[in-house]
């Protein structure tokens, strides 16, 4: 529940063990919510007379950036620090561009660096749990996304200090003599349409995405600041003279020691990560030179090849058009966002000729066409559309499939060619889903222009480019008019088609992109791969530019030796990583990935060093220091984007098609930050005895400070005040605290009481089969999640002790050993589903979470 006192907003913080911490926002008194942007506050701990404490443990983050050529390198600092009386586990969401390299993580423990070991995702997960049970100091970094990672850090001791170094490889974006150097600095909000076909661990897990309870940050609360904040520091040393230096997202100091190279840092030192540092800078010449990046080591040889793109041939393309534009608005792109978006539609519909055909798509809870098949751009058709985009604003979910499928279907029946255009932040859970999906329809081309301060660019580069077409990104400070003048001249008159190379009997193999992707603009086709022996030849760039055929002619040479630019076996690595992950990225999405393509990428993310969707640093801490006690779970919030409405705290997952508007919602301020609660509440309209909809309705309870999904349909408004979710027999109401005074809590009930104590015993995931997907009245479930089969759970048990007396109770119930860990209080093995509860009532046994099997 929410409390608001004047300056003081109060919330649960969630904790996997114990009863919540208190945080508060203090500010003055008379500062406005539009001010909060200028006087940031910070989320704090109140101790048990409402006092504050401390700040949350992510203290601070460090960024520094080399950039030598067209490569970078990355080291992201994380300072993590705990300010509570009691060891904690911090656990944070965060961001890295979605093309990034990853080959390194440190751990420092005072004066004490512990480099991390790379595994596979479910031996680093074993690998870190067994270390926190017996209370040794540990990190463990998993991906999410390509884009989305979580750090987690356990058994940090009061007032200690833990650092976490995080290092990265990426090669920049070119074009047009333009390099750019992205920075993500926020995970923005992520809507996620629900399928209930199938139960999944978590409330808000979903059948598109089984893990979207995973890749949801706990955001602050509005009008409040994370409580950390962010420096940032680039050295450039660009080998060619840099004409021009900037950053439009932050401000920032530039040293220029000489002409080619370049020392920036955010001014004043830090500032709050609430959007993506962009760094834009020209070279002289504004043509780049074809370039043979080779390395050669006991992994064999790997190079990376920069092939400059042909001069522009004008010619005059009278040639009619389809052209579709698809408009997300969604409540995430509220305000300045759609605003720019508009802005930008607007434009690109006044460059269309009047041969062309166009149609109109918006899409947020439900998706609108605006006719039914495309119509002429004529002046009264442009009208209409100029007036239906006008009429447009920000509200509701991102139901982004139904839009992809209404614009991309149609071209599976059509001899010609239709250019779609999508126009989002992309701030969707299902983005693998999406993609697979744009896979599908090969007789389209997409573009993707994304909008905002923090946009999900590992979605709209891959939309792009399984659309064999171009992203554009638009951030709220940039021109819209050269955006959308970029746009009419790609699709008017593409550089350099239908791309191929010849190797000429080069010794080379494994080179991408497989599929050299269509020249819109004038940047290089960049390609690595591996070589298995030296070699010196010719190569020709083939392709065809304004009708007729191109075709130039490179000298390369493959060397025998060559200790330089060890970047490049992590580059090619990950290249291959994403070429394989894209195979079958539905089944990625959904936990099912194909069993040969995920062990291709787990050996490479092995071998390479890599983090991976199936492998994930871990590091340990030697000496043990803390056994026993209660480790409490701090999930550190981060910043809502810049840009994007601070109301949307509640993350509401839609039940698409429901009759009745029902949603269900996952509540990050609620019971717990991992488990949530399923609620579930009317939004907007409501169905009434008549069958007319009722006037919307509004009401406090946790739903008041969130802007609802809008079901498909279905009116706006705000959502209704939900009823007291049940628990497989005891009600949950939607505030977390038992009734009373803030420094007095009423005392627990028997059913509060056997809640906590499952709550401090069983992981979320058991604890929501247990008391969610278990109720009175549903069938039996046979097979659940990646833990339960054939009416068996698979679970993994920290035990106090391992006993033969603790052995034979736990055979009495019914448990069969998998796996005894030595040198450690683990267990593995399987359960009767119908006990899962009765462990945590077992004295000896100190925690039980899922065995999952993927």
């Amino acid at each position: 529940m929410v409390y608001i006192r004047k300056s003081l907003i109060f919330l649960p913080l969630i904790l996997v063990v114990g009863l919540p911490l208190v945080i508060t926002h203090y500010a003055s008194e008379n500062i406005a919510s539009a001010q909060a942007a200028e006087t940031p506050g910070s989320l704090m701990a109140l101790d048990a007379e409402g006092k504050p404490r401390s700040a949350c443990p992510l203290k601070h983050t460090s960024v520094k950036a080399e950039i030598t050529g067209f490569i970078s390198r990355v080291v992201v600092t994380q300072q993590f620090e705990n300010p509570f009386n009691e060891r904690i586990e911090a656990v944070y969401v965060f961001p890295l561009p979605q093309n990034a390299a990853v080959d390194d993580m440190t751990m420092s423990v005072g004066d004490r660096t512990i480099r991390g070991k790379i595994l596979p995702r479910e031996e680093a997960q074993a690998v870190y749990e067994g270390a926190k049970a017996r209370g040794q100091i540990a990190s463990l970094l998993d991906q999410e996304r390509p884009n989305i990672f979580t750090q987690s850090v356990a058994n940090i001791l009061p007032g200690d200090q833990v650092k976490i170094t995080i290092s990265y490889v990426e090669s920049l974006r070119y074009e047009e003599g333009t390099y750019e150097f992205v920075f993500p600095m926020v995970v923005g909000p992520r809507y996620v349409p629900i399928g209930l076909s199938q139960p999944h661990p978590f409330p808000g897990d979903t059948n598109s995405a089984p893990d979207v309870s995973r890749i949801l940050p706990k955001p602050a609360p509005p009008g409040e600041r994370s409580g950390h904040d962010i420096s940032l520091e680039v050295t450039l040393d660009a080998g060619l003279i840099v004409d021009s230096l900037e950053s439009k997202t932050h401000p920032v100091d530039i040293e220029r020691p000489s002409p080619t190279r370049a020392h920036l840092k955010l001014k004043g030192g830090a500032t709050i990560p609430n959007k993506d540092f962009i760094l834009r800078y020209d070279v002289a010449g504004k043509t780049i030179q074809d370039a043979l990046l080779t390395h050669r080591s006991d992994k064999g040889g790997f190079f990376t090849l920069i092939l400059q793109p042909p001069d522009r041939v004008d010619t005059e393309d009278v040639i009619p058009k389809e052209l579709v534009f698809v408009l997300d608005t969604s409540g995430s792109m509220s305000g300045f966002p759609i605003e720019k978006a508009k802005e930008t539609m607007k434009l690109a519909l006044d460059n269309l000729y009047p041969q062309d055909m166009f149609n109109l798509i918006t899409f947020s809870g439900d998706t609108r066409v605006l006719f039914e098949q495309p119509v002429r751009a004529t002046k009264a058709n442009l009208k209409q559309a100029q007036d239906f985009l006008a009429s447009t604003s920000g509200q509701g979910g991102t139901e982004m499939m139904k839009a992809i499928k209404a614009a991309l279907e149609p071209s599976d029946r059509q001899s010609h060619v239709r250019i779609v255009c999508f126009m989002t932040d992309g701030f969707v859970g299902n983005d693998m889903e999406i993609i697979a999906e744009v896979q599908k329809h090969k007789n389209a081309r997409v573009f993707a222009f994304g909008i905002g301060s923090s946009v999900n660019r590992f979605l709209l580069d891959n939309m792009a480019a399984a659309g064999r077409g171009e992203v554009e990104y638009v951030g709220l400070n940039d021109d819209g008019s050269a955006a959308a003048k970029r746009f009419h001249q790609r699709v008017r008159n593409p550089l350099l088609t239908d791309v191929s190379i010849d190797w000429n009997g080069l010794a080379v193999a494994d080179v991408y992109p497989k599929h050299i992707p269509d020249l819109f603009g004038a940047k290089p086709v960049v390609l690595t791969g591996r070589y298995t022996s030296s070699d010196t030849g010719s190569i020709k760039l083939k392709g065809n530019m304004g009708g007729s055929a191109f075709t130039r002619e490179i000298q390369v040479t493959l060397p025998e030796t060559m200790a330089l630019h060890d970047v490049l076996p992590s580059l090619w690595a990950r290249a291959r990583i994403d070429d394989v992950m894209s195979q079958d990225y539905l089944g990625a999405q959904r936990g099912e990935m194909r069993a040969d393509l995920k062990n291709t990428v787990t050996q490479l993310g092995m071998e390479f060093r890599l983090m991976t969707q199936f492998t994930s640093f871990v590091a340990v801490e030697e000496m043990v220091v803390n056994d026993g006690g209660t480790l409490r779970r701090i999930n550190v919030p981060v910043d809502v984007p810049d840009g994007v409405d601070h109301n949307l705290g509640l993350t509401a997952v839609g039940l698409g098609g429901s009759p009745t508007g029902l949603f269900t919602a996952y509540d990050p301020n609620g019971l717990n930050q991992n488990l949530g609660y399923i609620v579930q509440f009317n939004l907007g309209r409501r169905a009434t005895p008549t069958g007319t909809p009722s006037s919307p309705t509004k009401s406090g309870g946790i739903v008041h400070a969130s802007r609802a999904a809008k079901p498909s349909g279905g009116g706006g408004g705000t959502a209704t005040a939900p009823a007291p979710t049940n628990l497989s027999g005891f009600s949950l109401s939607a505030e977390t605290r038992p009734s009373g005074t803030l420094g007095n809590p009423t005392p627990l009930s028997p059913e509060q009481q056997k809640l906590q104590l499952l709550r401090t015993k069983l992981q979320p995931a058991i604890l929501t089969f247990v008391y969610v997907f278990k109720r009175k009245g549903q069938p039996p479930i046979v097979n659940y999640g990646d833990f339960v089969r054939d009416g068996k759970a698979e679970v993994q048990l920290w035990l106090t002790d391992k006993s033969d007396l603790t052995k034979a109770k736990l055979k009495e119930l019914g448990f069969e050993v998998v796996l005894d860990h030595t040198g450690s209080n683990l267990m593995i093995g399987r359960i009767p589903i119908d006990k899962l509860e009765l462990l945590a009532e077992l004295e000896f046994v100190r925690y039980v979470s899922p065995q999952i099997s993927r």
